[in-house]
């Protein structure tokens, strides 16, 4: 009986054994393999491919320590569809392809794009080890990466031209099967046939007329730019030790200071602060203000990555009309586009950053001249509650009445302001005329956030450089422009016989006599409220203040290591 246990338990452990040993899945992938025929070298490349591959799918896309395959999904269905052969060499020699793929990573920043994220080094230092290594040209292996490594920095380029990389949760078309069988793939098919890559990236970019000129003027700013790293100092700081050991490092690196392990006293750094100032043109008075940190942060490097984030933002677009409002709140400046052409531009005051101007897409419905303004509930809360609290005669000094629900106008000497925290029950509104916050006129559109494009009272305003000013609506120096615009628009498509019910000379009469109207727009104007730090013209990119520090986030979260 003990003999028959004993057996039962010895085969019970023989197949467990065999049992797990048929399950190990485990790939392992070759150092090297030489193939000594070239004829050869085709079939062990393809049969490696799948090696590769599997192995990589067991281990998160990494093929070792030092090198991912970052779009394996899409890798594992296109050479599972071309039965795993290599497509960028044959026979130990690269197709011309291969070498247009190479040089447009190694270009890859006259795209906005960083080369390290498309295997470059490790396919620069293989591609020099097989040119002057024999050996190296006849590993199997060698040939092996190196396919993979084209095929994935091709699928990833082709995703970051189409999509952009700052914002992958509101597309992620990797994930799509349609567009990894009729997009990435159908792409990468078409290397076959050509010998160059550029022309297949280009045709995925966006027809965004701002995004082409932005990426036009790159070149040259690229092939000029100082690529030295330098510390990055936030501002607002705590003047504290660790500050100014960090901002004389940064003095260091564009030449001045002392280069000495020790801290320089106060008055030391203020004195090399002022030589930085004084090169710089700015008010030399040895004080790290705002003006001197963007200055010591504004380097080359943080350009591109500004120049970056700016080609991924266009990239998000719908496709735009050919007739649109397009406003850029950090350049403050609004502009009618008809057919790639600006009809006319205008000064705008934006939001400050406290009360910023959102980002939206929406059209111009209506235009209200001399209108009325319903006070937001967030001023309100924030400003006027607080005002009245302290003096109920506030909202006659600034010509605003306060109304009920039925339109009757309420005593604010009537009202325990104290019972008031978050709020109150009632409109405040300020009447039409020439005080009035929005001045003479205002376009609505739709928005979920209170806001519009108007005149203002402030008109003096304009003349600031920094004019991120307001509590978020748009205030339109040439507002006289885009109304004058739009009842042109409107008069010229109106059918014979069939007068527009205003037009430019009725819109000039109800302004000289003060009239209150709306007018409802029949030719509704798109209208894009946009975040764009930089722009191209004429071949030079123009660099804006990034007021509500948007691409600083951007930056910090998807490049941080650039």
């Amino acid at each position: 009986m003990l003999l028959r246990v004993n057996v039962v338990k010895r085969i019970t452990i023989l197949f467990l054994v065999l049992f797990w040993a048929g399950c190990d899945t485990h790939t392992e992938i070759k150092e090297k393999e030489i193939v000594k025929v070239p004829e050869k070298m085709d079939d062990q490349v393809s049969d490696n491919i799948k090696s590769v591959l599997l192995f990589a799918k067991e281990h998160n896309g990494k093929i070792n320590d030092s090198l991912k395959l970052t779009e394996l999904q899409i890798l594992n269905s296109f050479y599972e569809k071309n039965n795993f052969r290599g497509i960028w060499s044959k026979e130990e020699n690269w197709n011309p392809v291969a070498d247009s793929m190479f040089q447009f990573i190694k270009n890859s920043r006259y795209y906005g794009l960083y080369p390290e994220d498309y295997h470059f080094h490790e396919l620069d230092s293989l591609r020099t080890r097989i040119s002057n290594d024999s050996l190296v040209r006849m590993d199997a292996i060698a040939w092996t990466k190196a396919d993979l490594m084209l095929s994935d920095a091709f699928m990833k380029t082709l995703k970051d031209l189409k999509q952009g990389r700052i914002i992958p949760d509101s597309l992620s078309i990797a994930t799509k099967d349609n567009y990894i069988d009729s997009f990435f793939i159908r792409n990468l098919d078409k290397t076959s046939s050509s010998s160059q890559v550029s022309n297949i990236f280009q045709s995925v970019e966006p027809v965004n007329v701002h995004y082409r000129s932005l990426r036009d003027a790159l070149k040259d700013f690229v092939d000029n730019m100082d690529t030295d790293r330098y510390l990055h100092i936030d501002f607002p700081y705590t003047d504290t030790l660790a500050f100014q050991k960090q901002l004389s490092e940064r003095l260091l690196q564009s030449g001045f200071g002392v280069d000495s392990i020790s801290l320089p006293d106060s008055a030391m750094l203020s004195n090399e602060v002022k030589k930085y100032q004084a090169q710089k043109k700015l008010t030399a008075d040895g004080k790290p203000g705002e003006g001197t940190i963007n200055s010591l942060n504004n380097n080359d490097n943080e350009k591109f990555r500004r120049i970056a984030i700016t080609l991924d933002r266009y990239k998000s677009l719908p496709d735009l009309p050919e007739t649109y409002v397009w406003v850029n709140i950090p350049g403050f400046y609004l502009e009618l586009w008809d057919h790639d052409t600006v009809i006319f531009k205008s000064k705008v005051i934006v939001g400050k950053p406290t009360t910023q101007t959102p980002l939206l897409r929406s059209e111009i419905s209506n235009m209200v001249i001399f209108p009325n303004w319903t006070i937001p509930e967030s001023i309100i809360k924030k400003e006027i509650l607080p005002a009245l609290k302290k003096d109920p005669g506030y909202l006659s000094r600034k010509g605003f009445s306060l109304v009920d629900y039925k339109g009757d106008e309420v005593d604010p000497f009537t009202v325990d302001w104290s019972k008031y925290k978050k709020g109150i029950p009632w409109k405040v509104v300020q009447g039409s005329g020439d005080d009035n916050a929005l001045g003479i006129f205002k376009f609505n559109f739709n928005n979920p956030y209170s806001v519009y494009l108007h005149d203002t009272n402030q008109r003096y305003l304009f003349a600031n450089a920094n004019r991120a000013l307001s509590h978020g609506c748009v205030r339109v120096q040439k507002w006289e422009d885009l109304a004058f615009y739009i009842a042109r628009t409107d008069s010229l498509s109106a059918r014979p016989n069939h007068p527009p019910p205003y037009n430019i000379d009725s819109l000039k009469t109800w302004i000289v006599k003060k009239d209150r109207k709306t007018v409802m727009i029949k030719n509704r104007l798109p209208l894009y409220i946009e975040y764009f730090t930089c722009i191209g013209n004429d071949d030079k990119i123009i660099f804006y203040k990034d007021i509500y520090n948007d691409d600083q986030a951007l930056g910090d979260k998807y490049f941080a290591n650039k």
